[in-house]
């Protein structure tokens, strides 16, 4: 019995209660079981009766008095426990626990896959790194749990877009060209320029392709050498976010905002919405009617579009483009857009409570980080891949909660033991593969037998209402947008599999025949190995069959 047959169990024993005039309720749209803290208290439990207590105008004991009464006579359960203040703690019959074994095994990648967000069109941005230069780790914590939560999205059945947004306009690139045009030239950093060997290599590309560069008028030098160091140093931000196992379905350029109008017809919009104000020779936005602490500019009085005004034309593209729900992950320099942000949906039209969502990532500090010489003062992200390992980095990332800020050793995380959480639960599905290796080389084979009720060992009742649980786990971390939910997750189950590795075995012993329980335990060992397959993909991370 699956979590979901066992909520549905629990339903038509609440229907039949109702039906019978021992409770006067209405049956809720959702209802939700969880494994019990403590040992002892079955397989499963559920607060609902407690929930429905007092539109039932009951006490909780009695409401689960009611809903025991009917659940003990379903298929597949064991005993109902009415506990404390009114919680139903479940045991399920052991061959209803182990039939998920094989359930797991049939549904393989599919496992853990939901509807909890079915009908939600969501844009996720995040990074959105200026292309002045490479990513460094003040970009790597966004970039492992934006992409963990994409993956979670869409496995909970989000139609999500991951987006990239470009901050290729303004000042900064014209100061950007200038340094790759005084590097070409063999001058030193402009004021206000960028510094790093890497700048270097942006100069050598544009001289390569445009061997007249330093012979162009100034004006097209600039530009020319702005241009190449430009789609140099994005291509080299997408390959590095490639290695780190991240895609982006749009790439979107900040400048095609300036180039094609938007940014004067988004003001035209706003204006038209009734937010706008000209003040002091400036265009204002009154953000301060939905919360904000003072109103914005959107054109300066010397004319020129600020920050603010791309902002807000970009929401406006987001919504056009068909995205009711825009997810915003930013830096943690980045508090004051909270307030901005949503004034801006607001004065779109939209609802800031439902339409737009902004996370704020907290720093992060590596230890025994070498600054990297070709990028001047800063820890570049391809650098930790090479140092520590993609699948270190993603993970430890993202078993943390992302407004937590993080201190990470580096020489920890490229240790192999199980200290390190990410070998750890990758040391796990590496030891099932071996388990089902050396089972084959015996003869146990999984299409020979499966007796569910065989699977009656304490640690196989652990391992499998663990196992049953995974899927609510992604739902309600894709619901909150914290991956770290599904990394403790699979840390529980790495640790309960290890203790039925060490107490039940899959292999005869040499001198035993091989039996169904084997033969059975050989589902169950290979659906742990999906289970820790799928989790670890959610992350980003990779699943090894031998370390």
């Amino acid at each position: 019995m699956t979590p979901e047959e066992l909520v549905e169990a629990i339903r038509a024993a609440l229907i039949a209660a109702i039906e019978a005039g021992d409770l006067t309720v209405e049956v809720p749209a959702e209802i939700r079981v969880e494994r019990p803290k403590a040992k002892g208290h079955g397989d499963w439990t559920t607060n609902l009766a407690m929930q429905l207590a007092k539109p039932a105008g009951m006490k909780p004991r009695d409401v689960a008095t009611a809903i025991a009464a009917r659940l003990e006579q379903a298929e597949g359960v064991a005993s109902v426990e009415v506990a404390g203040p009114g919680f139903l703690n479940i045991t399920l019959e052991a061959a209803s626990a182990g039939a998920l074994a094989r359930t797991i095994v049939e549904a393989g990648a599919d496992y853990g896959r939901n509807d909890a967000m079915a009908g939600h069109v969501v844009n996720l941005e995040f990074i959105s790194a200026n292309p002045t230069g490479p990513l460094h780790i003040g970009h790597t914590r966004w970039a492992a749990l934006g992409d963990s939560m994409r993956r979670l999205l869409a496995a909970s059945g989000a139609d999500v877009t991951a987006e990239y947004y470009i901050n290729d306009a303004g000042a900064q690139m014209d100061n950007f060209g200038a340094s790759v045009l005084a590097r070409a030239k063999g001058e030193p950093t402009p004021e206000g320029g960028y510094p790093g060997a890497y700048v270097d290599d942006l100069a050598a590309t544009a001289l390569e392709q445009r061997p007249d560069l330093l012979e162009l008028p100034a004006d097209e030098a600039l530009a020319t050498a702005r241009a190449i160091g430009y789609e140099a140093q994005l291509a080299d931000i997408r390959s590095t976010l490639e290695d780190f196992g991240v895609i982006f379905d749009v790439w979107f350029s900040e400048r095609t905002l300036h180039d094609g109008g938007a940014v004067e017809q988004a003001i035209t919009r706003l204006r038209e919405q009734g937010h706008v104000d000209d003040r002091d020779g400036a265009v204002w936005l009154r953000t301060t009617d939905f919360g904000d602490d003072k109103d914005r500019v959107l054109v300066r009085a010397d004319g020129v579009p600020t920050y603010f005004a791309a902002d807000a034309a970009y929401y406006l593209s987001k919504k056009d483009r068909g995205f009711p729900e825009k997810i915003y992950l930013l830096g943690a320099d980045h508090h004051g857009y909270v307030a901005r942000l949503k004034a801006i949906a607001a004065c779109a039209g939209d609802d800031p409570t439902k339409n737009i969502e902004i996370r704020i990532g907290q720093l992060v500090n590596l230890d025994g980080a070498k600054l990297s010489k070709r990028a001047g003062n800063i820890v570049e992200l391809r650098d930790l891949i090479s140092w520590i390992g993609s699948d270190a980095v993603r993970y430890s990332l993202a078993r943390y909660p992302a407004d937590s800020p993080l201190s990470l050793d580096g020489e920890e995380l490229r240790k192999q033991t199980n200290d390190n959480p990410v070998f750890y639960v990758q040391y796990a599905h590496a030891r099932t593969f071996n388990v089902a290796r050396l089972a084959a080389e015996d003869g146990v084979r999984r299409e020979d037998a499966f007796d569910p009720g065989l699977l009656s060992h304490p640690t196989e009742a652990t391992l499998l209402a663990t196992l049953g649980d995974f899927p609510r786990v992604v739902a309600h971390a894709a619901e909150l947008r914290e991956p770290h939910r599904v990394a403790r997750y699979l840390e529980t189950l790495a640790g309960h599999f290890h203790k039925w590795y060490d107490t039940c075995r899959v292999r005869p012993r040499s001198d035993e025949e091989i039996t169904d329980t084997h033969r059975t335990r050989l589902w169950l060992n290979d659906a742990t190995r999906q289970v820790l397959a799928n989790g670890l993909d959610l992350l980003g991370v990779s699943a090894p069959e031998r370390m």
